[in-house]
């Protein structure tokens, strides 16, 4: 049986906050539909202190935030991007288009068809966190998406410079200075001003993922997302300033983190905890971070590592950092996770930032059911038939009217009967399934 040697908070406590960011989302996205514009502008002074007629950024804007970055940080931009791009085409390239005769004159097959248009949520009121606009931009281009749209909040009263650098870089067709809500459902909605677009991606606080499951149907979106989670499954190979390190390292996100740490050892349960005290006592993001590891952080000792791999699928976490003995385990054994990290030479900020892997993935338990963002998510895969032959027609056709017959739907009927009876020579009654 497991044992939890450190608990997180109340479930109870959690469902009661996310009922007031329902309530606050649903009234806010009704004010979008009914007043666009003037809305989104209200919202935006409200919340973020900013203030225009038009929260499109201009190209004299846009050059201006390029030039007020370094040659050594946009180069980093450039590298992070390459990465990214790469495995993407890599992703793309293992997506193709079907066609095949399942039947003598029968061809079936699939395309996959880009959407038309995007808009792309970058988180930045509290970090500018520029590697967002990597993961969703530059995967939407790759995949053939025509339009792509960003959304950035302002950063200390201004567009952030490397939001706005990376959003360009990227291959971004128009840059807005919006944040929170007031972003999500301008670009889902439509104003005056913005284009709806067809589907909308990325990550961003509780009020931003409600306001994208509450406009899903309405427009696509890439998953729910909740915030940031990070698991670690260690056991005694390693030590407990690397597991602290990697926990708090996620931590720092936000106060709502879950951070948890699943291990073999006690021992290293015990130094891991005693580590991130002693972290907490120097770390700059310490304020945020304490505050995650007390309300959500976890720590579990199991007795083997078929124990850790239940709880591990069972826990379902978005960022799994695999630090044992055989860490190929994982890889072949659980099913329940955003994204594996294996060995302590890689780690989760790795593929938050640079490596190329997409660092938008499922929360919430979710990856029991999807993985994260990809080239594949930006494609519909759309299916075609061509009946090439009377032949293949009649015959198709026989079984059709006997089908839908079996069904009671007498008019799906009629639609095989009446080529059984053109391209087949039979005299079917009409109404009557064919023998």
């Amino acid at each position: 049986m497991p044992r939890i040697l450190k608990a997180g908070r109340d479930a109870v406590l959690v469902a009661e906050q996310n009922a007031t960011v329902r309530n606050t989302v649903e009234s806010t996205l009704a004010d979008i539909q009914q007043r666009g514009d003037a809305a989104v502008r209200e919202l935006s002074i409200k919340f973020d202190g900013w203030d225009r007629d038009d929260y499109r950024l201009t190209d004299v804007e846009i050059k201006a935030c390029l030039a007020e970055l370094s040659e050594r940080d946009l180069s980093d931009i450039r590298f992070a991007q390459s990465r990214v791009r790469e495995f993407a085409q890599h992703q793309k390239a293992a997506l193709l288009d079907v066609e095949v005769e399942t039947m003598p004159g029968i061809i079936l097959g699939h395309r996959n068809i880009p959407v038309n248009s995007v808009g792309c949520y970058v988180p930045g009121g509290k970090y500018p966190l520029l590697a967002s606009a990597h993961m969703s931009v530059i995967t939407a281009k790759v995949a053939g998406v025509d339009r792509v749209i960003t959304a950035a909040p302002p950063y200390k009263g201004k567009p952030a410079p490397a939001i706005v650098a990376a959003q360009h870089m990227a291959g971004a067709d128009e840059i807005y200075c919006l944040g929170g809500i007031q972003a999500i459902g301008a670009m889902a909605i439509g104003t005056d001003s913005i284009r709806p677009v067809d589907m909308l991606v990325g990550p961003g606080n509780a009020f931003v993922a409600e306001a994208k499951r509450q406009l899903y149907g309405r427009v696509g979106i890439d998953l729910f997302a909740g915030p940031t989670e990070t698991l670690v499954i260690a056991d005694e190979t390693v030590d407990g300033e690397l597991c602290a390190t990697d926990l708090l390292g996620q931590a720092e996100h936000g106060p709502n983190t879950p951070s948890i740490l699943l291990t073999t050892s006690e021992k290293l349960a015990r130094e891991t905890m005693a580590e991130i005290e002693r972290l907490l006592t120097i770390l700059p993001t310490a304020d945020i971070a304490r505050k995650a590891w007390e309300d959500y952080g976890e720590v579990i000792v199991c007795e083997s590592e078929e124990e850790m791999l239940r709880e591990a699928d069972r826990i379902a976490s978005e960022h799994v950092q695999v630090m044992t003995r055989d860490p190929d385990y994982f890889l072949r054994n659980m099913t329940n996770y955003g994204a594996l990290f294996l060995g302590p030479r890689t780690n989760v900020a790795y593929g938050d930032k640079v490596i190329g892997t997409n660092h938008t993935l499922p929360t919430n338990k979710a990856a029991r059911y999807t993985g994260g963002l990809w080239v594949g998510k930006f494609l519909k895969t759309c299916t075609y038939q061509k009946v090439l032959t009377d032949e293949a027609s009649a015959l198709i056709g026989e079984y059709c009217s006997r089908l839908c017959m079996l069904e009671g739907f007498i008019g799906h009927a009629e639609q095989a009967n009446i080529r059984v009876r053109r391209y087949g020579g039979r005299n079917i009654p009409y109404g009557v399934a064919a023998e």
